[in-house]
């Protein structure tokens, strides 16, 4: 089992989108919190948990928002925690290879004013 503190607040994907132009078309691309968030998880996943599990797994995650506001959304959570390829050649491991592996997932919102945080657990899945 893998378990750790993400330390700041989880940005909204879905919600956390900006619009804007590339090449004279829109295009929809994540929000300067999303990113930041994204970034400041990146550097706190302790380097034992990227073990890069091939198998189905469990998650619980525990997200704690300073305010009742946003919605509970993991899904940026989940992109951090894999491992990330360019042109097929591994730029970062990750807790697990892919979110796919994925088969059961635990959610919960919580409210810490003080301390927004994402408690993960990720285990893997015998069978």
């Amino acid at each position: 089992m893998i378990k750790f503190t993400i330390f700041g607040e989880a940005a909204s994907k879905a919600n956390s989108r900006k619009i804007v132009t590339i090449a004279g078309r829109p295009a929809s691309i994540k929000s300067s919190k999303a990113l930041a968030f994204e970034n400041s998880a990146l550097l706190q996943i302790p380097a034992q948990a990227k073990q890069m599990i091939e198998g189905d797994v469990a998650a619980t995650i525990k997200i704690f928002y300073s305010t009742r506001r946003p919605d509970l959304d993991e899904s940026i959570v989940l992109d951090v925690l894999q491992a990330k390829y360019k042109k097929g050649e591994l730029i970062r491991r990750g807790v697990y290879l892919n979110d796919r592996q994925i088969k059961e997932k635990h959610i919960y919102h919580g409210i810490d004013k003080a301390c927004p945080r994402v408690e993960i657990e990720i285990r893997p899945i015998n069978g």
